[in-house]
């Protein structure tokens, strides 16, 4: 490895240090399988929301057009996820990131990146969206129960890959993404409704790619009863219980 490519991968490792130590320090496991994020507990810690701000305001000067693809996503997608945190802590004790809004936050909760002011809604659909990987919406996490989980490791061009693909698996593979209705049926996320257009053109296209990532029994059931009937989103804060 060449000097250059050194220093780059030690810049792409070094730039998501504090989010990464905050995700280990303050997301949990849960036994229903969805991870809480200790929301009460970071609020009370001055020094964690002094890393939080601090590596948020990190990206105030950095082209991130100017990274590899896959260090781009990755920046993205934690930018995205702490902008969130940071958000319901400054609004938290709330019931909902949507509590509040009509609409929601996500056009005004905006944070610098390059000079530029840049909000959710912007990283979301005009530029994570943009780079046509279905799997971001299993990375960005909206502080909600249905949402997928928030990882406890922050993403990093090295770690993309087996990221996305375990995210995608272990959302898949709960029953808040999706699940069979008594009367027949698939009832499914609503993600999968959103954003059908990423996952493919027509319902077949998502059955498809859920199959991808289901594991064998899951997939025997939906191969059973391959049609939505219903999507579902709970909005609920992922918060510690």
């Amino acid at each position: 490895m060449v000097a250059g490519q050194s220093q780059s991968l030690a810049e792409n490792i070094d730039r998501h240090t504090d989010w990464n130590s905050l995700l280990s320090a303050y997301v949990e496991v849960n036994v229903d399988g969805v991870n809480r994020f200790d929301y009460a507990r970071l609020k009370r810690n001055e020094e964690d929301l002094v890393r939080l701000n601090r590596y948020l305001d990190s990206f105030r000067s950095v082209d991130l057009d100017g990274l590899g693809r896959d260090a781009k996503f990755a920046a993205y997608v934690n930018i995205y996820n702490a902008l969130t945190v940071k958000h319901i802590i400054g609004r938290y004790p709330v019931r909902s990131i949507r509590s509040g809004y009509i609409s929601g936050p996500w056009k005004r909760v905006k944070t610098m990146i390059n000079g530029v002011q840049v909000s959710l809604d912007t990283i979301e659909h005009d530029i994570l969206r943009d780079m046509g990987d279905p799997r971001v919406h299993y990375a960005l996490n909206c502080a909600s129960y249905s949402c997928p989980n928030l990882q406890m490791v922050a993403f990093t061009a090295d770690n993309l890959e087996q990221l996305l693909d375990q995210a995608a698996r272990d959302y898949i593979n709960h029953p808040r993404a999706v699940s069979l209705r008594r009367r027949g049926g698939l009832e499914v996320s609503s993600i999968y409704v959103w954003f059908k257009k990423d996952f493919g053109e027509t319902e077949t296209d998502v059955i498809d790619h859920l199959l991808h990532y289901a594991n064998p029994l899951l997939a025997e059931q939906i191969r059973a009863n391959a049609d939505i009937m219903a999507d579902v989103y709970d909005w609920s804060l992922n918060d510690v219980e």
